[in-house]
């Protein structure tokens, strides 16, 4: 083992549990991880498909760590996860046809509005985000079919998103559940990490035949991944909902800011 490869993992080994445990509480992982990897000497494009493959184990975390809260939500989860998956499938097409600086001028208003529509369920009742009834949430079927069609469009352009570029990627599923479900912040959050670990898992097969993935970084980074995607959905058990929406609100504004700096200045 080389002297370089020894520092990458001490150096991805931690950054990888820190980026799980962000990614399955806050939907912010490529905020740590994707750094990381530019650390240790990856360039931006393949650091961000080696990314997108070492996020794969955070999704497997959060799944022995969520079954409680994804037990009583496979319905929902169902009717999310292909879209995702889909839009992953897209996005992951769209980065091999095209640089991701295309994006760099959009992504701060997706991030900034994704932080503001959060934030602004801070105050809605716990279990109802935006005081529906039942028969008002995204998982009645007797919806209106334009409401419908708005919500899978959404959700579908969030997995387009995160196959191609991914930063902030939870926090805009995140809001929209947050707005448009009945769900408790800790079901939907778990729907939230096993759709987008879909998501990088089947962007990541199209990266494994189509550009260059760095296994060897892959595996420390995804441990770390694994270990604090485990971690996660056992922090939003015991922190209030109001906090984490408080919490993530603020990061994702604070990122939306970064990213409008770097791309306009």
């Amino acid at each position: 083992m080389s002297s370089h490869y020894l520092q990458a993992i001490l150096i991805l080994l931690p950054m990888g549990i820190l980026a799980g445990i962000v990614s399955t509480t806050a939907g912010l992982a490529s905020l740590v991880s994707y750094p990381a990897l530019l650390a240790v000497g990856i360039p931006p494009v393949f650091a961000n498909v080696t990314n997108t493959a070492a996020l794969v184990m955070t999704g497997i975390g959060s799944i022995f760590s969520s079954k409680k809260e994804l037990g009583n939500h496979k319905k929902e989860l169902f009717q999310i996860l292909p879209l995702t998956v889909l839009g992953s499938i897209l996005g992951a097409w769209l980065l091999l046809s095209q640089p991701a600086s295309t994006f760099a001028k959009v992504v701060p208003f997706f991030v900034l509005m994704a932080g503001l529509l959060l934030m602004s369920q801070i105050s809605k009742s716990k279990n109802n985000p935006l005081n529906l009834t039942r028969d008002e949430s995204m998982e009645n079927d007797a919806h209106s079919p334009a409401y419908k069609v708005l919500i899978t469009i959404a959700i579908t352009l969030v997995g387009m998103y995160c196959g191609y570029f991914g930063a902030a990627g939870g926090v805009m599923l995140l809001a929209i559940l947050s707005a448009t479900t009945t769900m408790h912040f800790s079901s939907y959050n778990a729907v939230k990490n096993v759709s987008l670990g879909a998501s990088n898992l089947i962007a990541t097969l199209i990266y494994a035949f189509t550009a260059h993935i760095y296994w060897g970084m892959v595996i420390p980074l995804g441990i770390g991944l694994f270990i604090g995607g485990y971690i996660g959905p056992q922090i939003v058990r015991v922190i209030p909902e109001k906090i984490l929406k408080i919490i993530v609100s603020i990061l994702a504004i604070l990122l939306a800011v970064d990213l409008f700096v770097k791309a306009y200045y």
